[in-house]
């Protein structure tokens, strides 16, 4: 399998000193959109943003480079709601998994109106839209309707024969591009299904002293699938 012909580049965040320029990953169709919004920070149509995608379709490692970019903050709902809020009002503000771990309804308002009033940006990720979340609080559900929303889709199989020649490259490994295709066909479809493949491929060959072949690919999908993968020290 060859590569698709070079478009549009953003970097998505991994490991072994992946690079974070414009010239590190190919995006595919299912991030255009996510990728467009990012690229008009801090020119926004609403200082609210909403990713929204299932786990493992890169709106986390989307959201790392624009808490990069903008120099933002990430809050949880750990944090103790004014000072979240407080941290709101004075810079842009990472928001992660919002519909399943976020604030409740008063505080998101709260946050959301802080971020309104000091012409400051707010991004949230989360695996469902908005009207999808368990909100009571009519203010808070009209802040959000305000909101832009973005949909994240899964990875298509270009994308993730991307990754993952990229993350054997930044590893120095050369892989087939055949047992790429193989294991794309095969695989479960999110960036993270990849990265975590392409970790156990590298360590478990570098552990026999073997290069990486159809047969190891297929031990490691066969683990994954069955539950009996394990990491080894």
């Amino acid at each position: 399998m060859g590569r698709p012909p070079a478009t549009r580049q953003l970097p998505l965040a991994f490991g072994h000193d992946s690079g974070l320029s414009r010239d590190d990953l190919i995006v595919s169709d299912s991030l255009n959109a996510a990728v467009a919004v990012m690229d008009r920070w801090p020119d926004w149509q609403s200082p609210v943003v909403i990713l929204a995608g299932p786990t493992g379709s890169g709106k986390s490692h989307l959201a790392a480079i624009w808490v990069q970019r903008a120099g933002a903050s990430t809050i949880t709902a750990g944090d103790p709601g004014n000072l979240a809020i407080a941290a709101a009002a004075q810079a842009p503000v990472l928001l992660e998994d919002a519909d399943r771990a976020g604030f409740d309804d008063d505080t998101l308002f709260h946050l959301i109106n802080a971020v309104r009033e000091h012409g400051q940006t707010l991004l949230m990720t989360a695996r469902s839209f908005p009207a999808a979340w368990s909100v009571a609080l009519p203010d808070l559900a009209s802040r959000l309707k305000a909101a832009t929303v973005v949909e994240i889709g899964e990875p298509d199989e270009d994308l993730l024969a991307q990754v993952m020649l990229k993350l054997f490259a930044d590893r120095q490994v050369a892989v087939d591009d055949r047992i790429i295709a193989w294991l794309v066909a095969r695989m479960e479809r999110s960036l993270e299904a990849a990265h975590h493949i392409v970790d156990r491929l590298d360590r478990l060959a570098l552990a026999r002293g073997v290069k990486i072949s159809r047969a190891l690919a297929a031990e490691v999908l066969a683990e994954i699938d069955n539950g009996t993968d394990t990491q080894l020290s």
